[in-house]
């Protein structure tokens, strides 16, 4: 995919976004004696853009007031990794099945070359798990992912993590991936109106959905259509896990099925090696810190706060080949929990 860059971007105070962390105002002469961290996310309609900002005044405080952070969106997740591979940021957003294509030169990673360096292991926030949705009114028409395998989907806008989530799924199931683009906005009309056939959800953490999709739940009914037992076998054979997802936590509707199976993914914030260690690690003590009270702020972070070591070393290990940050590994080696087979980026 050729790189996608906005004309503008938006720098966004958790002040204004984020009551549970509101700090007064940066005066002008104190910002400007100030480095600056630009924090790139996906688009504002994504829940990966709407987390970030309630977490740069954590990150703006374990700095001590040295640096300011700024959220900056872009169209899709690889163009959020891109911008701060290029050095239009510092912290990318991205997941592991994004992290895989990066290092492997596939998808919208073939032919790139980083201009200033390539992510590394830094910090793992989430998981999110990917599953098919359909029209309430159409879902008799579909038992199975094969059934709409295919048609017209919408899965997630291009270049998202769990569009590529899913080009991995139909890849081995060895289904046809007919993509449809439409805006975010728009995803319950075009659902309603035939445009497209499915589109493609996503919880954090099993329980909260994007912001389009939390307007498509209320604006329209859909179902939910799971893998049939012969097509888990299958994702299950290619490495793929298979989450299961109460419904009632994601939806505020009937969505046909009592769980939903979704393929999860595991989403971080990323940097270039060239971050200073002491910036990485301060970054990781202040979250480990702060864990619960993120969690209160989002349920989407309940997995980090319960166990924060162990997803650091859960999104190494879905890589284990691309090279850690040195400040996370020295995070990991007080916390016992570093491996030897692991690479210290450099």
């Amino acid at each position: 995919m050729q790189k996608v860059r906005l004309g503008f971007t938006f720098a966004v105070s958790v002040a204004a976004l984020a009551a549970v962390f509101t700090a007064a105002a940066v005066q002008p002469s104190e910002a400007q004696g100030r480095k600056s961290i630009r924090w790139s996310t996906s688009s504002v309609d994504s829940y990966g853009y709407r987390v970030a900002a309630s977490m740069t005044k954590i990150l703006e405080g374990a700095l001590g007031g040295e640096y300011t952070v700024t959220v900056n969106p872009y169209p899709s997740t690889t163009g959020a990794m891109k911008a701060a591979m290029d050095g239009d940021g510092e912290i990318g957003y991205t997941a592991d099945v994004g992290m895989t294509q990066l290092y492997e030169g596939t998808g919208g990673f073939k032919d790139y070359n980083a201009g200033k360096g390539r992510l590394v292991h830094t910090w793992y926030a989430y998981p999110m798990e990917s599953f098919m949705a359909v029209p309430k009114s159409k879902a008799g028409d579909y038992k199975c992912l094969k059934d709409i395998a295919g048609k017209p989907t919408f899965f997630t806008t291009a270049g998202f993590m769990n569009w590529l989530n899913f080009q991995r799924i139909y890849k081995a199931l060895g289904y046809d991936f007919k993509h449809v683009q439409i805006d975010a906005k728009t995803n319950a009309d075009a659902l309603q109106g035939g445009t497209i056939a499915g589109s493609v959800a996503y919880t954090t953490a099993g329980r909260s959905l994007a912001t389009y999709w939390k307007e498509t739940d209320i604006r329209s009914d859909v179902s939910i259509i799971n893998p049939c037992p012969d097509e888990v076998a299958k994702l299950k054979a290619a490495g793929l896990a298979i989450a299961e997802v109460d419904p009632k936590q994601a939806f505020t509707k009937d969505v046909g099925v009592k769980t939903i199976l979704g393929v999860p993914i595991l989403f971080g914030y990323n940097v270039r090696a060239d971050m200073p260690e002491d910036v990485v690690y301060k970054m990781l003590v202040a979250f480990e810190k702060n864990a619960g009270e993120l969690a209160k702020a989002d349920p989407g972070f309940t997995p980090m706060a319960k166990d924060f070591v162990g997803m650091q070393v859960n999104g190494i290990s879905a890589n284990p080949d691309i090279p850690v940050h040195p400040g996370l590994a020295k995070f990991l080696k007080e916390k016992k929990a570093w491996n030897e087979k692991w690479k210290v980026a450099s």
